[in-house]
C-alpha cells in the first residue's frame, strides 16, 4: 500500500449502516485496526447501533462473512479486516490473493462496497506501523467505507 492516501471525501457518515467481518488471527493487530477502524466512524458521526461486526477465525474467512452480511441487507458498504504477516513461505501472498479476488467477486455479485482491509505484511514491523502504529490504516478505511456508501447511495436513487 501506498503511502499517499487520498483526502477523505465524506465526513458525515449519520446515515449510513456499515457492516464489519474481521478475523480473529492475529488479534492485538486486527483489534488495533477496528478500534482506529470503528473510532474514526464515530468521529464521522456512524451510529454505533448502525455499525455491525462479525468475527472469523482468519483472514480467509473473511469474504465468507462479508457476503453473508451484504446478502443479509440493509448496509450501505461492507468493511473486511485481517492481517496476514510473511513467514517461511508465500502463504500470506496466497491467501491476501485470494482475499482479494473474494471481495471483488461479493461486492459484484451482491452490488455491496466492499472495503478490503486485508493488511499483507512483509514483517510483524510493518504490520504494527499499519494497525497500531503511525500508519492508519483504520482511519483510511473508515473514510474508504463512508466514500463508497455514499456513492452507492448516489448511484441507487
Amino acid at each position: 500500500m501506498s503511502l499517499a492516501s487520498p483526502t477523505p471525501g465524506i465526513t458525515d457518515g449519520a446515515a449510513f449502516r456499515i457492516g464489519i467481518a474481521a478475523a480473529r488471527f492475529n488479534p492485538e493487530l486486527v483489534d488495533g485496526l477496528l478500534e482506529r477502524l470503528e473510532a474514526s466512524l464515530r468521529t464521522a458521526r456512524v451510529k454505533a447501533g448502525n455499525i455491525t461486526v462479525v468475527r472469523v477465525p482468519g483472514s480467509h474467512e473473511v469474504p465468507w462473512a462479508a457476503h453473508a452480511l451484504a446478502a443479509k441487507g440493509g448496509f450501505d458498504v461492507v468493511i473486511a479486516l485481517g492481517v496476514l504477516i510473511a513467514g517461511d513461505t508465500k502463504h500470506h501472498e496466497m491467501v491476501g490473493e485470494s482475499v482479494s479476488h473474494a471481495l471483488q467477486r461479493v461486492a459484484i455479485d451482491t452490488r455491496v462496497p466492499m472495503i478490503n482491509g486485508v493488511i499483507v505484511a512483509n514483517s510483524l514491523a510493518q504490520a504494527r506501523a499499519r494497525c497500531v502504529g503511525k500508519i492508519n490504516r483504520g482511519a483510511e478505511f473508515a473514510a474508504a467505507a463512508l466514500e463508497m456508501a455514499a456513492l452507492k447511495r448516489s448511484l441507487s436513487r
